[in-house]
């Protein structure tokens, strides 16, 4: 895929940005750019526990205890020297599972299923505008642009991207709903105490930039997976990655920008080096390392059917390997 955009096209990316900086600063709003940690009680997570429980009782148990005390746990933005109110924090964390059930996100595996059976199927016949929503999902699954493996020596799930897999002309919800669904997957699989993920991105030959994909993405990241992004290592630098982060860096807020890197070839390996649990050994071969992903995430030519839908992408193999390898990075802490 081409490396460079012609000026035309970078022209009418920006403009497509800028005209949608009304609608991502709505996601924006009542964010707090604040760091810093205060003690919170046993009585007050039970309290915070018992809220989520009564509003939201189907979904309630998918954010864990950690990550409700690292919400509880932050300085008021109003006055850095003391906590957040309880009632604060309760908010924020409703607000991550309104939007939740805003987009269904607790039904996307269901659509999983539901794209890898028959279109004779009955569920598939009766709904048919929910089957289409779950071929959709799944057609950007296979890709294979966009999985989990392995972890950092800190204990956090590593999530790759590989733009080069990336369609020129994305389907946006499609994209969008195919990252919610992994970002779920690899919330499941968390260590405990552990609450935000690293990405790792292979930028080396990005399709252009798609601003309708860009914006609900973010605004996905900023309204549903706040303070889940540990750190984003993107290498190498190309035109087109300067070129969107340049556009997207002033739409996120501080702490989410802090923690986007961007690396060279060589800087890229060493910084993945140091965090990756197995150090060198578990760069992927396309980053310039000896670990074969595609053993496990060919491209989509290359994969077989996994049933009688269109489900290619091996998405219950990658969450069973997710697992074992939690399973490993404990067993180094034991």
């Amino acid at each position: 895929m081409a490396s460079e955009l012609s000026k035309e096209e970078l022209e009418k990316a920006e403009m497509e940005i800028k005209n949608s900086q009304d609608e991502f600063e709505d996601a924006l709003e009542g964010e707090d750019d604040v760091e810093g940690s205060f003690p919170v009680t046993p009585e007050e997570l039970s309290i915070m526990r018992a809220d989520l429980a009564s509003e939201f009782p189907d979904d309630y148990d998918y954010l864990s205890d950690s990550y409700i005390l690292s919400v509880a746990s932050k300085p008021y933005s109003k006055d850095l020297s003391i906590r957040r109110p309880l009632d604060y924090s309760q908010k924020k964390l409703n607000d991550v599972m309104q939007w939740r059930q805003e987009v269904d996100a607790t039904d996307f595996e269901d659509l999983v299923k539901l794209a890898n059976g028959p279109a004779s199927a009955p569920e598939a016949s009766e709904s048919p505008e929910l089957f289409a929503k779950a071929k959709a999902m799944v057609t950007s699954l296979n890709y294979g642009s966009t999985y989990w493996h392995g972890f950092t020596k800190d204990g956090h799930p590593v999530l790759w991207l590989r733009t080069n897999r990336k369609p020129w002309y994305p389907d946006s919800d499609g994209e969008v709903n195919a990252l919610i669904l992994l970002a779920d997957a690899g919330i499941r699989c968390m260590p405990e105490g552990i609450t935000d993920f690293v990405c790792i991105a292979d930028s080396a030959s990005p399709p252009p930039p798609n601003p309708a994909f860009m914006i609900k993405l973010l605004k996905a990241l900023v309204k549903g997976y706040p303070d889940r992004l540990n750190m984003l290592i993107s290498a190498p630098i190309s035109s087109i990655v300067q070129f969107v982060m340049n556009l997207l860096l002033p739409l996120m807020p501080g702490r989410l920008a802090a923690k986007v890197i961007l690396k060279g070839t060589d800087e890229g390996k060493e910084k993945m080096a140091e965090i990756l649990l197995n150090g060198e050994d578990d760069i992927p071969t396309f980053l310039g390392g000896p670990a074969n992903h595609d053993e496990f995430y060919p491209e989509e030519r290359y994969c077989p059917n996994r049933g009688e839908g269109t489900l290619k992408f091996d998405y219950y193999g990658m969450v069973e390997r997710l697992k074992k390898a939690k399973e490993g990075w404990e067993a180094t802490k034991n």
